[in-house]
């Protein structure tokens, strides 16, 4: 007989064990959003993006994160914009959450515009406003707000990881405002 009890609200991660031995054999699911303000009539005035260091190398990058067992793409969301951009981001989270883009990374070059050296993964591209004040947390250093034209230019895309420009100007086509 089983016991019915609270479950245990961190059974959804991975020791770095068991994650590195699931990088080698299966495809995760990520969700990636780009964070914008928009104006009174939900245009697209300023996107965020973020400055990060990895491997000793500073790079921009978008807010993104591993979608946990049992956990819905809304939390999941959330969870990840709040860990990059702090408890008073307030985002404004769709009613519906269905992405503009689903970007595949392979750990490989060639088989996509994506690519992530660890792991083939599968992600789930949002644009999502925020209204509060960003002070980016964990490994972000800080936010870059700019203008959707500057967002776009080669400079800021370039300067991307993974493939994450093309998301980007994807993310700016999707919501009218890519130049």
């Amino acid at each position: 007989m089983s016991s019915v009890g609270t479950p245990d609200p961190n059974s959804g991660w991975l020791s770095d064990e068991e994650l590195a031995e699931t990088r080698r054999r299966l495809p995760l699911l990520y969700v990636e959003a780009i964070p914008v303000r928009v104006d009174g009539l939900g245009r697209v005035t300023e996107v965020g993006t973020l400055l990060r260091a990895n491997d000793g190398e500073i790079t921009r990058t978008l807010v993104s994160g591993r979608v946990m067992y049992g956990e819905t793409l809304r939390d999941a969301l959330f969870r990840h914009l709040e860990k990059d951009l702090g408890p008073m981001a307030f985002p404004l989270l769709p009613a519906s959450p269905v992405p503009f883009q689903v970007a595949e990374y392979f750990p490989w070059p060639g088989s996509s515009q994506f690519m992530d050296v660890r792991q083939h993964a599968v992600s789930l591209a949002f644009v999502v406003p925020v209204t509060g004040t960003c002070d980016p947390r964990q490994d972000a250093l800080e936010i870059t707000w700019l203008r959707p034209a500057e967002a776009a230019s080669d400079a800021v895309t370039s300067d991307m990881e993974g493939g994450r420009g093309a998301l980007l100007r994807a993310a700016l086509a999707s919501v009218g405002v890519l130049p």
